[in-house]
């Protein structure tokens, strides 16, 4: 059997993650923190000579559309869900992004914490428990309790 050697298809210092690949494998959408800020960015594949920034405002958790013709990336808030239609063939070339819409949020890391259905009619979203603080019922107010301290335990005795 053949041993094959792995080898990086991007190794920067920044953090890149979130990554997807084309319906046609010719391009990966990712999310990089080199600038100081998530962007998503596109590189082709598999020379990866070629890559574009997608997002203009922040950007992270891509996802393509079924049939390749538009990328999906989350805001930096997680609250909006962000389009841009995308051509592949026989060029790259891209509209602006634009909100598609917002919702209640929820990030996942490093796992994307959104699908669409394979119709890409639908959008399936994870949404976590949200904990409503508890109400004050009892508030007991001691005043002086030192004073009550020393008297209930005097210092020394045991």
């Amino acid at each position: 059997m053949e041993k094959k050697k792995l080898q990086s298809f991007i190794s920067t210092d920044a953090n890149e993650q979130w990554p997807d690949f084309s319906p046609d494998g010719r391009w990966l959408a990712y999310c990089s923190d080199r600038t100081g800020r998530n962007e998503i960015y596109l590189r082709s594949f598999p020379e990866g000579d070629k890559e574009i920034v997608i997002s203009n405002n922040g950007g992270v958790a891509p996802l393509w559309s079924p049939d390749g013709r538009e990328l999906f990336y989350r805001d930096l808030t997680w609250k909006k869900l962000i389009k841009v239609d995308i051509k592949t063939q026989p060029e790259l070339s891209m509209g602006l992004p634009q909100v598609l819409f917002e919702h209640a949020g929820g990030g996942g890391n490093p796992i994307r914490a959104y699908d669409i259905t394979p119709d890409g009619q639908k959008f399936l979203y994870f949404v976590g428990t949200v904990y409503k603080p508890i109400g004050v019922t009892k508030l007991t107010l001691v005043q002086n309790w030192f004073d009550e301290l020393r008297r209930l335990a005097p210092p020394g005795e045991r």
